[in-house]
């Protein structure tokens, strides 16, 4: 950057100058489809172990806060770190196909648990999911697959950043507040990748710990705490330490925020699994119906080198993957689960499922061949091609991401998600109407999440 002025404090400029009021009729329904989305996937995940492991950590921190799905109230930072838990734990968020991230899981979270904490209104309240979304997917084009790259996880990384924004927003900070802000996100940004290796369940927790760590940088921004104004493109900044860039497009980041919303093109999935494996699976249910009852000799298929690394390699520790979450980033798996049980919900990732033989046989029988000209990450594609045991060759592509820009779900799609969600996790079907309510009044009055208490 030279003697240019310093991104975080065009970019905080930007976010200070939004109004609520002001925001195009597509940024607000992007924001209530969000709130949908994330309520039902903090319902269906109520219950789980890795839940229960979170509400336990943060037991002793009382305040006026909601994590949804459970009974009383607690701190904020606690509700960010477990909403945003939740909402990721099953992944089954939203993601943004330029980066790629989760930005519901974060954002929502933060900016609701600030909500609780300061009393602020609805439209507070989306002012700072809009800014707080929009930012990590813009930050997410500065150095597109080079978080991923170096081994770390885009959403976990830029969500401390992008929930400092939402929150600051939400709380009214001036730029200056909001510079420190960012640069305080910097320091508390983290996530490694290594949850691949085993299944573990450090991929759950990134958006909630994004979430509390950007709630805890707007509040030390408010109070004067200084972080440094170069936090992007310093010499040891953000994109340095965990893309290892020493450029970056931060065009991508500032042109036209605020007056072209890239949030607007968000993804919603319609399979609980990793974002990049949803067009596989589209294509092995096509797939299925067409191969009938023949037996399947060979399954291949054309990838992005971008995904390799995540998804398909090792290729035979992926082809029996060692627990139902580790499942959730198997390619082979996946796409022999489906191409066996003909779709692929939640109960394709129970530890039983990922052991059924028949799954693994057909498993093993999946490989990859990488597509010099796959466009991603800025496009997801599917592609696979089958040799039966009678000889024929049948091959399907899925073009764009289902859910996505091209192909989204609708809003009645996604309120029915919430309520299949709500049911699976538990929730008393005289509850989910409720449920559904809030998000269409949530930002015209006061912030009120009691009907998600229980």
């Amino acid at each position: 950057m030279g003697g240019e002025r310093p991104v975080a404090e065009a970019l905080a400029e930007r976010i200070a100058s939004l109004e609520a009021a002001r925001l195009p009729t597509a940024v607000r329904e992007t924001c209530e489809r969000l709130l949908i989305d994330v309520i039902g996937l903090c319902l269906v995940a109520r219950r789980t172990d890795y839940v229960r492991a979170a509400l336990s950590a943060w037991s002793s921190d009382p305040g006026p806060a909601t994590a949804i799905g459970h009974p009383g109230q607690v701190g904020a930072a606690a509700a960010a770190f477990v909403n945003g838990t939740a909402a990721h734990g099953e992944d089954f968020d939203d993601t943004f196909e330029g980066g790629p991230v989760h930005a519901g899981a974060v954002v929502v979270p933060a900016v609701l648990a600030a909500a609780e904490q300061e009393g602020l209104d609805g439209a507070s309240a989306l002012l700072g999911i809009a800014a707080g979304v929009e930012t990590i997917c813009r930050l997410s084009l500065v150095v597109p697959k080079a978080v991923h790259k170096a081994g770390f996880h885009p959403t976990a990384v830029f969500g401390a950043v992008a929930a400092a924004a939402g929150v600051g927003a939400a709380l009214g900070l001036e730029a200056r507040r909001l510079v420190d802000a960012l640069g305080v996100a910097g320091s508390m940004a983290s996530g490694i990748i290594e949850y691949l290796a085993e299944g573990s369940w450090t991929k759950r927790m990134h958006p909630g710990w994004a979430a509390q760590s950007g709630l805890r940088a707007a509040l030390l921004g408010r109070a004067g705490f200084s972080g440094p104004r170069t936090v992007f493109e310093g010499t040891h900044g953000l994109f340095a330490a965990f893309a290892r860039a020493t450029e970056g497009n931060y065009a991508a980041l500032l042109d036209g925020f605020g007056q072209r919303w890239l949030m607007t093109g968000l993804a919603f999935k319609p399979y609980p699994c990793g974002t990049m494996i949803q067009p596989y699976v589209d294509c092995a249910r096509t797939l299925r119906k067409r191969a009938g009852r023949e037996v399947i000799v060979e399954l291949v298929a054309e990838v992005a080198e971008g995904t390799v690394h995540r998804l398909w390699e090792p290729l035979a520790d992926k082809q029996r993957p060692p627990n139902g979450y580790a499942g959730k980033f198997s390619a082979p798996y996946c796409i022999a689960a489906t191409l066996v049980r003909g779709n692929l919900g939640f109960d394709a990732f129970t530890d039983d499922a990922v052991a059924d033989p028949a799954v693994r046989a057909l498993a093993a029988k999946v490989r990859y061949q990488i597509d010099a000209a796959n466009p991603y990450p800025f496009e997801y594609t599917g592609h696979l091609r089958a040799r039966l045991a009678d000889g024929r060759l049948i091959e399907e592509r899925q073009p764009h991401l289902r859910g996505g820009a091209r192909e989204p779900l609708t809003r009645a799609d996604l309120e029915e998600k919430l309520r299949s969600n709500a049911r699976a996790g538990g929730w008393p079907d005289e509850r989910v109407t409720a449920a559904l309510a809030l998000p269409r009044t949530l930002w015209d009055g006061a912030v009120d999440l009691t009907v998600l208490r229980g």
